[in-house]
């Protein structure tokens, strides 16, 4: 078994697994359909084409830089009638920064990193309008469960993000895994890719376990050691007025 790592950032994100007819919602953090939709692509794979393989990977994903939700008005009209089409909210993530990975069969992961490093066909997060910021590639790590090999991942936040945490020695991340025994408790989301297909697209249930994982900051810088404030005098105004004469 072995691990692919892959680091999904960009100017925008979105990742859709309850998305219906004119609102286009996102998850925060990325779905595997459409990490496995990512990596189809990468591979060449037609969308009518069987995903049994890759839909039997395990899937993880840790939320580096969370980012900020977005949220865009379309409108569109028909190529022949031009009549208007239903205005649609689609929203996105701005700025974030994930660290997905996939666990699986050692040929079929490194053919993966492979298709990763050359494509066949464009990667985006989510959606065709969402280039990545640059490769996505992180390697292949030798573990055979992809929480695990998130923990020892390092931080893959924004230069200009790790920098406003440079105060702290290590950051607090979440892991978002699949459900194990053992488990405990766990959301579900319909993001189970079962087919591609545009004439019938299909996604099943499935188990999701959060966690969390201190990483180390490699932006630390200890604040420095500064001499102790001088001490403030109280302020007693009645000590400037002379007292009453007598009679």
């Amino acid at each position: 078994m072995s691990v692919l790592a892959l680091r999904l950032a960009g100017p925008v994100q979105s990742w859709g697994a309850s998305a219906r007819f004119a609102r286009r919602t996102t998850e925060t953090a990325p779905t595997k359909s459409g990490v496995i939709g990512l990596l189809a692509a990468a591979l060449g794979r037609d969308r009518s084409a069987d995903l049994s393989d890759l839909a039997g990977l395990r899937f993880a994903v840790r939320i580096d830089q969370p980012g900020t939700r977005l949220r865009d008005f379309q409108m569109a009209h028909q190529a022949d009638t031009g009549k208007a089409m239903p205005v649609s909210n689609r929203f996105y993530l701005a700025d974030a920064v994930f660290v997905a990975a996939v666990a699986g069969d050692d040929d079929l992961i490194h053919a993966l990193y492979a298709a990763v490093r050359a494509p066949v066909y464009l990667p985006y997060l989510g959606r065709r309008s969402c280039p990545p910021q640059g490769p996505v590639d992180l390697g292949v790590r030798d573990a055979d469960d992809p929480v695990e090999a998130l923990r020892t991942e390092d931080w893959q936040a924004s230069e200009w993000y790790r920098k406003q945490r440079r105060t702290d020695p290590s950051v607090t991340l979440t892991i978002l895994g699949e459900c194990t025994a053992g488990s405990g408790l766990a959301d579900t989301l319909r993001d189970q890719p079962v087919s591609f297909d545009p004439r019938h697209r299909r996604y099943a249930l499935r188990s999701v376990v959060s966690t969390s994982v201190d990483v180390p900051n490699p932006n630390f810088r200890p604040l420095p050691n500064r001499p102790a404030p001088v001490p403030v005098p109280r302020h007693e105004p009645e000590a400037l007025l002379s007292p009453m004469d007598g009679p």
